[in-house]
């Protein structure tokens, strides 16, 4: 089996890594620093307060420094993931990566540190010196045996837990899966028989905790290179792979598996064969894990059984392996107990919770991503997806009540339920709607026309969009101006349908429709001819009026307002919905809504109630629960005024409606809608929280707000989001990035709208 193709070009990569700003880590100052007061309370004099009290007791830096959120990523770079021994100022990128993660999964700031030695003794020395200015340190990368002897040393050595995710990631991870899939097939850990393909790191670690989880030592057959890790085997041992030497007569991998119940493969695409899958016990666990080629593929395992519970580390088979499960809910819960380690029983706690959530029902955020089928605990999901938004209130606390419950905490968290709550608040989990869409799309296949087809950063994101499996692109254009774009950005010839508009034979029905649309119009059926051989967001629409493709993308080459009169020049609104722009906004972990941001410039009463309708429906579909304020310049009258009174009537008129299903309020100022306090003030509001969907009173309110968030903050705005055409049509700003492009492409092809119909009818 071939790997991947990557979803990306090389240049992608490096311009990704280097713009705007070189790398993808920076520092956030936490507190403010606008004035002389705040310059002297930050670093002198008012700095040596908390400096006196931590020298008398340094537990104290937990409470005056970041230490108890700040973990360090720490490499030598002398295994870099699949690629060897590149040096530690190649992992950098890794480890700024793994950084991102720590933050973007479990709120934990994070450092990367690369140390230039490859002496052992010197590689703990310094970390060790280092070690203590952090609340937790994360090994990367580091070469086996060395890294064993590293981690077991530092734990001794440092009073903060310490962690090589390359041993225990995989290994938690994959223990999860194990206690499900035995629960699946009606198993007992203690009476399993495991055959192991890789005595490396992660398979040592693995072996190591399913048999702290209750497999027993005599069943666990590890194999090398050389075969199975025996009693009495002398070649290429060591003491990490002697304490898993048992005594048997099996030489080989393939003996081992013969009447194995699981296999855990960590070791090189190629390693297993049919024959030796047959040979395993009825119902058998294989977990083939090799990265970017498992042992075995799943088409090969269902070619010889159909019985085979199957997992992998690819994210395009069911049952992923995946690291990103483990880790940051990891540390997050040992961070929050300040935990001098990370011992067995939390890495087992965090199995088990992990194991448990993929037992529970799945929320609309997960639904969504297989769109039409809700998963549920089987052979094809015994591991809970990277984007469940429970993994941050659900694996923490697990990991923290054994911390403290093995004596390892330095604090106690008194109200588990509490506990659960405020990590619920600390990374909204609508943060991870992107990676949910995405899943949806993927399964729709949808066909999706790139209307300026010619354009460089067009032509990549439709072979982004493509390579990423979110559905086939159709690029509107002249061929050889397409294909050689194709050429300039490295995009493989062939790989990308083009459509010429001038010569598509679809082009007299397209005509047809469009003159007999148009005719009182002033127009002669040559204009409309004309409009489709010339226009490519005429001709695009019209493909999709016709069913010739299931969305578009335009926009990158023509103001907002040209794209879409081009649009509704084919396209009508779906009857009795209202078309509307709207912006998403996720900064520091909340996602809020705004609208209409692109088409109605002044909106009176009726115009907000359609966009607060449309706005909150789509919300909806996209798995939220809308809380909806009309904002104003006032709040409950305070001060009156011309717009402010539109806003009043609107509200008014949803009052009086006995078909709105959501939570709406309003004349009321933006800073007390997203204020979730804002009750004690004005008791009498009906939104139970803070507001996530505003409803502005005008376009220029809207378009202002949304480009002061873009270009003041670390916000990211995703949109306008084109809402309430009769097919799914995006419209992008001009100049948009290609990451922009394939983000609402994305929505496209989810289609919003209909999503929203087939919801309401069921």
């Amino acid at each position: 089996m071939t790997s991947k193709r990557p979803t990306f070009t090389d240049k992608e990569a490096l311009d990704f890594h280097s713009h705007p700003t070189p790398g993808k880590l920076s520092v956030t100052p936490t507190k403010p620093m606008a004035t002389q007061r705040d310059l002297s309370l930050a670093y002198s004099p008012g700095v040596a307060v908390p400096v006196k009290a931590i020298a008398e007791d340094k537990d104290l830096a937990y409470e005056y420094t970041s230490k108890g959120n700040m973990v360090a990523v720490i490499s030598n770079g002398t295994a870099i993931l699949g690629l060897g021994d590149l040096g530690a100022m190649a992992s950098k990128p890794v480890m700024e990566g793994k950084s991102v993660l720590f933050k973007r999964f479990a709120d934990v700031d994070s450092v990367d540190v690369e140390v230039f030695s490859k002496d052992t003794e010197e590689l703990i020395t310094t970390i060790r010196n280092i070690g203590e200015t952090w609340g937790g340190i994360n090994l990367e990368d580091i070469a086996s045996p060395e890294c064993f002897i590293i981690e077991s040393r530092l734990r001794e050595e440092l009073d903060i837990p310490v962690f090589h995710d390359d041993q225990h990631g995989t290994a938690i991870i994959a223990a999860a899966g194990l206690i499900n899939a035995c629960n699946i097939t009606g198993r007992e850990l203690k009476d399993v028989k495991v055959a192991i393909s890789g005595a490396g790191a992660a398979g040592l670690s693995c072996a190591g905790l399913i048999r702290h989880l209750g497999v027993k030592a005599e069943n666990i057959l590890m194999c090398d290179s050389t075969g199975v890790v025996y009693e009495g085997r002398t070649e290429r041992m060591d003491q990490f792979k002697s304490a898993f030497a048992v005594k048997t007569e099996k030489r080989t991998l393939t003996e081992a598996m013969e009447g194995a119940d699981v296999f855990l493969g960590l070791s090189i695409a190629g390693a297993v064969s049919k024959e030796m899958v047959a040979s395993m016990a009825p119902n058998p666990i294989i977990f083939a894990m090799a990265n970017p080629d498992p042992e075995i593929t799943p088409e090969e395992i269902k070619q010889v059984r159909d019985d085979a519970i199957i997992a992998t580390g690819r994210s395009d088979y069911p049952n992923q392996v995946n690291n990103v499960l483990g880790f940051p809910y990891i540390f997050r819960g040992a961070l929050d107990v300040r935990a001098r380690s990370i011992n067995e029983e939390m890495k087992v706690a965090a199995a088990q919770a992990l194991a448990e959530l993929a037992r529970e029902d799945v929320p609309d955020e997960v639904a969504a991503a297989y769109h039409g089928s809700r998963p549920q605990f089987g052979r094809d999901y015994i591991i809970p997806t990277p984007f469940d938004p429970r993994l941050i209130s659900f694996v923490p606390p697990f990991v923290a009540q054994a911390a403290m419950d093995t004596g390892v905490a330095r604090k106690e968290i008194p109200d588990m339920d509490e506990y659960r709550r405020s990590l619920a608040r600390r990374l909204d989990p609508t943060a991870s709607f992107v990676q949910s869409v995405q899943a949806a799309v993927r399964e729709k296949k949808a066909r999706i026309v790139f209307a300026e087809g010619e354009e460089p950063s067009v032509v990549r994101a439709a072979f982004s969009f493509k390579n990423q499996g979110l559905g086939e692109p159709v690029l509107i254009g002249r061929e050889e101006q397409v294909t050689r774009t194709m050429q300039q950005m490295g995009v493989p010839e062939g790989s990308l349908e083009i459509i010429n508009a001038r010569l598509s034979d679809r082009n007299p029905e397209y005509t047809d429709y469009l003159y007999d649309r148009l005719k009182r119009q002033g127009f002669l059926r040559r204009d409309a001819q004309r409009l489709v051989n010339q226009d490519r967001n005429v001709f695009g629409s019209c493909m999709l009026k016709f069913g010739d493709a299931d969305g578009m993308i335009t926009g990158v080459t023509r103001n907002y307002d040209v794209a879409l009169k081009d649009v509704q020049t084919v396209l009508d609104p779906i009857p009795g919905k209202q078309v509307i722009g709207m912006s998403m906004v996720i900064n520091r972990g909340k996602t809020i809504f705004i609208a209409d941001t692109s088409i109605t410039e002044l909106p009176v009463a009726e115009d907000l109630v359609g966009i607060a309708c449309e706005a909150a429906s789509s919300v909806k579909s996209l798995g939220f629960t809308p809380r909806v304020a009309f904002v104003s310049y006032s709040t409950f009258g305070n001060p009156m005024g011309e717009r402010a009174e539109k806003v009043r009537e609107a509200v008014a008129m949803l009052d009086a409606r006995d078909d709105i299903d959501f939570e709406y309020e309003g004349d009321i100022s933006v800073d007390v809608a997203m204020n979730p306090g804002h009750k004690l003030v004005y008791p009498f509001s009906r939104l139970t929280d803070a507001a996530n969907v505003l409803v502005m009173p005008a376009i220029h309110s809207a378009a202002i707000a949304t480009k002061i968030l873009t270009s003041m903050s670390r916000a990211t705005v995703i949109g306008p989001i084109l809402l309430g055409f009769e097919k799914p049509v995006q419209i992008a700003s001009l100049g948009a990035t290609v990451n922009d492009i394939v983000n609402l492409a994305t929505f496209a092809a989810f289609d919003i709208d209909k999503l929203g119909h087939i919801k309401a009818a069921e």
